[in-house]
């Protein structure tokens, strides 16, 4: 695309390049169908992480392996968005200032699950720290949906006001 645009803009010799970093850039892209492909394969493997968890609850140890693998696959359903949009781009979109607290809470969750679940082998902390990554997923899900955490609010106030 980018060749397209030097050509119909009357530019086109790539020596007048800004640099090896959009050389690099231009040989490193990933077409959209092979980006929408890794994005489903991340984001299903993911569910399936979180969702295979589950039947870890029933074995000893169980709810510690659970937290492993929710919170593996929150991660991975998380970065599967990278290939949506790149990686950089949707770092810059994590920390804007709109959903920055959401972010930080989000990935400080993760490394308490994780934590409680491995180092700490306590159940019961990696629960709530499960619940607490739940509600922060939600919460930056939210972000992304324009307005849905002003009803989400709202909808809280006038349950419990």
């Amino acid at each position: 695309m980018d060749k397209l645009k030097r050509v119909l803009g009357g530019n086109d010799s790539p020596d007048e390049e800004s640099g090896i970093m959009s050389q690099l850039n231009e040989t490193t892209t990933l077409s959209w169908s092979t980006r929408l492909k890794a994005f489903l394969f991340c984001f299903i493997l993911g569910i399936l992480l979180s969702f295979l968890g589950s039947f870890a609850l029933f074995f000893s140890r169980g709810l510690s392996i659970f937290a492993v693998f929710y919170t593996l696959g929150n991660i991975l359903s998380m970065a599967s968005t990278c290939f949506l949009m790149g990686p950089v781009n949707q770092i810059k979109k994590m920390f804007a200032s709109t959903r920055a607290i959401a972010t930080i809470l989000v990935v400080v969750s993760f490394i308490l699950t994780l934590l409680a679940a491995l180092l700490l082998h306590n159940a019961v902390l990696a629960l709530v720290f499960i619940i607490i990554q739940s509600l922060a997923m939600t919460w930056y899900s939210l972000s992304y949906i324009p307005y849905a955490r002003d009803a989400v609010k709202k909808t809280f106030i006038g349950c419990v006001g």
